[in-house]
């Protein structure tokens, strides 16, 4: 290993290629490295599609992108060009690690998985489940012995997306009733609640509460999204197609937001909207939204909970069978906590 010499760093890259909640998660080290070196320049390295979940952020100095298919090479060139001191390989996966051993950077840190160990000079734990997924990336702050004084995630909107946000639901729903952004989407099929159950919830918060509901959808969420709009009529309105930065400005003025695990729930969380996610099979304690004002559900009562499988092998009872009544009462802690809540929300 090599011995670390924590004055020469002046320049740092930091490489999480993909996705974009996971990107998200990963800025937690942002504010421990500007505290630990005073001045350093701090640039992230993701994939083309993905550069959305740290394009606007202030702490970072530059923002390289790569397509998935790019040879690994042909990376590290550019990366050699930028005279970097220091690399964190926060993915740490096979194509990464080749990056960050091509890039002949002096330090090198990434995680010790099998068969990657070679990339690196410094090694942090490759242990992974012990804590959230967010606090996973302060490993490698540990493996150069750099203090952890925030664990504070970021993501950062424009002026223009956060008007834009502010414009749709001014014109789109009445200033009376608390706005909840429900989020059908997920990465993988078994991730995804049920657009059926989406309307059982929606349909017993609004028992409860002055509450209109905007569905946000991206790409692949179309049929879900339109079938929660048809079967909720009045009770909501349909997002219109936008991109991640256009979703996060919609995200941003919301009263709440309910989510599958899935980015825009990290953006939620990082934005400081209150959260809630609704988890099936992966684990909430290390993939949940990262913050104070969020919780999460899962049915407790499954033996197949967090199985991990992007296909579910029954019938979904994760989802379809999780208590309503406690999704409720989640709702109405994180809705007091919600600054653009109605304080008369609650039906009596």
């Amino acid at each position: 290993m090599r011995k670390f010499n924590s004055n020469e760093i002046k320049k740092i890259l930091c490489i999480k290629p993909r996705g974009i909640g996971d990107i998200v998660l990963s800025t937690i080290i942002l504010d421990n490295l500007i505290a630990y070196f005073p001045g350093v320049k701090i640039d992230y390295l993701t994939e083309y599609f993905a550069k959305d979940a740290v394009d606007n952020n202030p702490l970072i100095n530059k923002l390289l992108t790569m397509e998935r298919t790019e040879f690994p090479l042909k990376v590290a060139y550019r990366i050699r060009k930028e005279k970097y001191n220091l690399i964190l390989d926060l993915w740490s996966n096979p194509r990464s690690a080749q990056i960050t051993f091509l890039s002949r950077v002096k330090y090198r840190v990434g995680f010790g998985y099998r068969g990657r160990k070679y990339a690196y000079n410094i090694l942090a734990t490759s242990d992974r489940g012990a804590h959230h997924s967010a606090e996973h990336n302060l490993e490698l702050l540990h493996a150069l012995s750099i203090p952890v004084h925030s664990k504070i995630i970021h993501y950062y909107i424009s002026q223009e997306d956060d008007n834009f946000g502010k414009d749709f639901i001014k014109n789109n729903f009445s200033d009376n009733a608390a706005i909840i952004g429900i989020v059908p989407s997920g990465g993988w099929e078994s991730k995804r609640c049920d657009s059926s159950k989406w309307v059982e919830i929606c349909k017993a918060i609004s028992a409860k509460f002055k509450s209109k509901f905007l569905i946000l959808w991206g790409p692949g969420d179309e049929d879900d999204a339109n079938y929660i709009k048809n079967h909720l009529s009045d009770l909501s309105i349909l997002a219109p197609r936008t991109s991640v930065k256009r979703m996060s400005g919609l995200i941003k003025n919301c009263s709440m937001i309910i989510a599958n695990d899935s980015g825009p729930m990290h953006i939620s969380a990082a934005l400081g909207i209150p959260t809630l996610g609704l988890f099936g099979p992966t684990d909430p304690k290390t993939h949940g939204p990262y913050s104070e004002n969020s919780a999460y559900v899962i049915n407790e009562n499954l033996f197949c909970r967090i199985c991990n499988l992007q296909k579910c092998l029954y019938k979904h009872e994760c989802f379809n069978d999780m208590s309503l009544d406690i999704i409720v009462e989640k709702v109405s802690l994180l809705l007091e906590k919600s600054e653009k809540a109605i304080a008369s929300n609650e039906k009596a």
